[in-house]
């Protein structure tokens, strides 16, 4: 099949899918358009909720796996857009749009991807394409609801914006809530337990603390007090202060670890995590995958942004067209040559891997 049929393809359902709303649980409609695709193109599919997914048609239980995934949610569009979020404009090789670069240019082009090597046989690895759903509010319904659905997989290619360079590992996400209590009384009245200005050292103790262990590919462990609330009204001290803290995890710790850690030492109360489930991840540099990629002229690095490669318990890889730093961003754009790059490069890179 020819990448440049493929490719105007992949743009034109693009395009179709900024102009679909599609936010997180709302993605019926963007699923719809997915399944379409893949009826051009006589692939059979499943959908299971929003999430449409497909193996290469000469797939052998016998063989290693690779699943290809990116989603086609979207976050809400920011006060800031001066473009109609929903209108695919194309100016000076740019589409415009929500979700165009996070992460539409990776999806279509994963999918395009797979379209290309779906009727191959004698392939080294299956193929697994799934499109997924609830990325960006790591929802129930996503990619992790998928892995009991779909077979085995032993290595995945997540599709998120990184130029095109291999994310080799990614930080974790563990958020906590904690409580600071102190003494309520009447703002008139003296009170040395004044839990508003208690917090000032156990925001400094959460400035300035440091987890031991760094790592060569993501760094130290960050951690953010990122929400602080307390208080009623005004002539009224409150009994306790309320603290969010976003903790980005290193591939060194557990996110249980790390939940260990702080609920022993910070100077709080109670300390409490959401969720541990969102984990850090990896993909040995010695994969092949990797050594493709770097045999390609790809360089490696740790990504600080989350993806669904939390779900995923096998190697993972963060691949894909655009740039992370326009994601969640006004006027979101990606260039219509770094999708065609990104087809390229999947096709390939896996044709290293696969054939």
């Amino acid at each position: 099949m020819m990448i440049q049929d493929l490719t105007q393809d992949a743009i034109a359902l693009l395009k179709q899918l900024i102009v679909t709303q599609s936010f997180s649980s709302e993605e019926d409609k963007t699923a719809s358009l997915i399944e379409i695709w893949f009826q051009k193109y006589e692939i059979k599919y499943q959908r299971t909720q929003n999430n449409v997914w497909a193996v290469n048609k000469h797939f052998d239980e016998g063989k290693p796996t690779l699943l290809l995934n990116s989603h086609h949610d979207t976050v809400k569009p920011n006060s800031a857009y001066t473009k109609d979020p929903f209108s695919a404009i194309v100016e000076d090789g740019k589409l415009y749009g929500l979700g165009s670069n996070d992460a539409g240019g990776c999806l279509v082009s994963l999918i395009a991807a797979f379209t290309h090597y779906y009727n191959h046989e004698n392939l080294k690895y299956n193929l697994i394409i799934v499109a997924s759903a609830e990325e960006e509010s790591s929802g129930p319904n996503g990619l992790n609801s998928m892995l009991s659905v779909i077979p085995k997989i032993d290595v995945a290619i997540v599709g998120e914006p990184t130029q095109m360079n291999l994310a080799i590992a990614e930080k974790g996400l563990v958020v906590f809530d904690a409580v600071l209590t102190g003494t309520p009384s009447h703002a008139a009245h003296p009170n040395d337990d004044n839990v508003i200005y208690k917090s000032i050292e156990t925001l400094k103790w959460f400035k300035d603390f440091k987890f031991e262990k760094g790592s060569e590919a993501l760094g130290d462990v960050k951690l953010t007090v990122s929400q602080i609330s307390a208080g009623k009204q005004h002539n009224a001290i409150p009994a306790d202060l309320s603290l969010v803290i976003d903790v980005r995890v290193n591939d060194a710790y557990s996110n249980k670890e790390v939940a260990d850690i702080l609920e022993k030492e910070a100077p709080v109360t109670s300390i409490t995590p959401r969720s541990l489930r969102l984990n850090s991840s990896c993909i040995p540099v010695d994969h092949d995958l990797v050594k493709a990629g770097i045999a390609m002229g790809r360089t490696t690095y740790g990504s600080p942004t989350l993806s669904d490669q939390a779900v995923l318990s096998c190697p993972s890889l963060k691949l894909g067209p655009g740039d992370s730093t326009r994601s969640h961003s006004a006027d979101e754009f990606i260039y219509l040559n770094e999708i065609e790059e990104g087809i390229k490069i999947y096709v390939e890179l896996l044709n290293r891997v696969i054939i």
